[in-house]
């Protein structure tokens, strides 16, 4: 969010710190010259998905259907050309060295050698781990067994996946289902056998109202601020409300919602930017119901401003059927700043890709007399990217191309090793140097 006001809080200094950085010390993990490289102290090198082991487990996310638990892995493809190591590589022996009990034995030496040890070997409860599939020592087990030294060939023989597909009499009603609650509590899914019983009444919501009415035998808060938006939206009794930063926004003056999102081919390559990438999208469009647009006078390849109450950008239209009225949406990630990712400078990313960041704020709209409140859900706490209302209107004569720009990101030297296996380089004030 708020992509340009985050990069002046990077760059802020403290003058009562010796002139030193608010934010004093930044480690950046990257496969690639991001746009946050710059801003460093520190630069761990990362792989891409295609030169790494991973994990898509059940313990967090995993890919599982309505009728089976299913889990994968990736594993390398092609071997690194270069001096770097998987950052989940890095994660494991930085915990060894700090002794992090998880990954420590009684005697102080390291538990696991590596990132693909400490999948099959690690358990969060006896016989459950990050893999569900072939586990126990011989491979003949599911969801719950010991760990098994050949996991991860056995996943590569099964093409990378692993399903258990429920047998009929676990398949329905399983929050009251006996015998589909044994096999979750067991494998860990749920913590003990018993009905999972549906309230529509949440005692903890009613809870946390009653500290706002100042009627909790427990921690209050002391902002007027906290107290409202706790008595006013932590209904024990499922209820709709507006989304605040809407609540604060003329709808009127900013007719359109404006959603943004990760497109699927680069949610699936995560930390990828190569040739077969940029062929299906070098160039984001911002989409527009196209009866909405014929209103507006407008059409496929307009440039348009699109502006929030945080700020406006200027990027190109396209006109769809499959879109509500007032609803604009775009690809997300495609946009980016001049000098990063290895494109070149009259890349379709850096001078027509754009993001809608630069107008959603981290921060709610100002009201008389509160402090600035995170724009955010006050239940969950889900930060408000599809909360954002927009104007749209059409550029003038000449003006084209994605706003704002920004200066070009400087390269920097990567002759500079402290160790032969990681490369760090302090960044920053190499680049304030330069």
């Amino acid at each position: 969010m708020n992509t340009k006001n985050i990069q002046d809080m990077l760059r802020e200094k403290d003058p009562e710190n010796f002139g030193e950085y608010k934010i004093p010390f930044l480690v950046v993990v990257d496969a690639f010259h991001s746009e946050m490289v710059n801003f460093a102290d520190l630069v761990l090198p990362d792989t891409t998905y295609l030169e790494r082991h991973d994990c898509i487990s059940l313990l967090d996310r995993p890919i599982s259907e309505p009728d089976a638990a299913a889990d994968a892995i990736r594993y390398p493809l092609v071997t690194p050309d270069r001096n770097v190591r998987p950052w989940q590589e890095v994660m494991v022996e930085l915990a060894g060295r700090l002794k992090f009990p998880a990954f420590t034995n009684k005697d102080g030496t390291r538990k696991f050698k590596d990132y693909p040890d400490f999948v099959v070997n690690y358990e969060r409860s006896p016989g459950v781990g990050f893999l569900s599939g072939w586990r126990g020592k011989d491979g003949d087990k599911f969801l719950k067994g010991e760990p098994n030294p050949n996991q991860w060939q056995a996943y590569i023989e099964n093409q990378s996946f692993f399903a258990h597909h429920w047998p009929d009499n676990q398949k329905y009603m399983r929050y009251v289902n006996r015998d589909y609650l044994e096999v979750a509590a067991d494998a860990g899914f749920v913590g003990k056998v018993e009905p999972i019983i549906m309230q529509f009444y949440s005692e903890p919501l009613q809870k946390f109202r009653l500290a706002g009415q100042g009627l909790y035998d427990g921690p209050q808060p002391k902002d007027p601020a906290d107290k409202e938006r706790l008595t006013k939206y932590f209904d024990p009794l499922p209820m709709w409300y507006e989304p605040l930063e809407q609540q604060r926004v003329d709808a009127e003056e900013y007719p359109f919602f404006a959603l943004t999102q990760r497109p699927m081919f680069m949610y699936h390559s995560w930390d990828s930017q190569n040739a077969w990438l940029r062929q299906i999208m070098a160039q984001n469009f911002l989409y527009m119901n196209a009866k909405k647009a014929s209103d507006m006078c407008l059409k496929d390849y307009d440039w348009v401003w699109v502006e929030s109450h945080n700020g406006r950008i200027r990027c190109q239209l396209k006109t769809m059927e499959g879109t509500q009225e007032d609803t604009v949406w775009t690809w997300n990630a495609i946009g980016k700043q001049k000098g990063t990712w290895g494109l070149k400078e009259d890349a379709s990313e850096a001078t027509k890709g754009f993001l809608l960041n630069h107008l959603i704020s981290e921060l709610l709209p100002e009201k008389q007399g509160e402090r600035r409140i995170t724009n955010s859900d006050p239940v969950s706490g889900q930060a408000a990217w599809f909360d954002l209302r927009v104007k749209i209107y059409k550029a003038e004569a000449g003006e084209a191309g994605s706003w704002p720009q920004f200066d070009r990101v400087k390269k920097l030297p990567t002759d500079n090793y402290t160790r032969p296996d990681v490369l760090c380089y302090d960044a920053r004030r190499q680049h304030e140097e330069k």
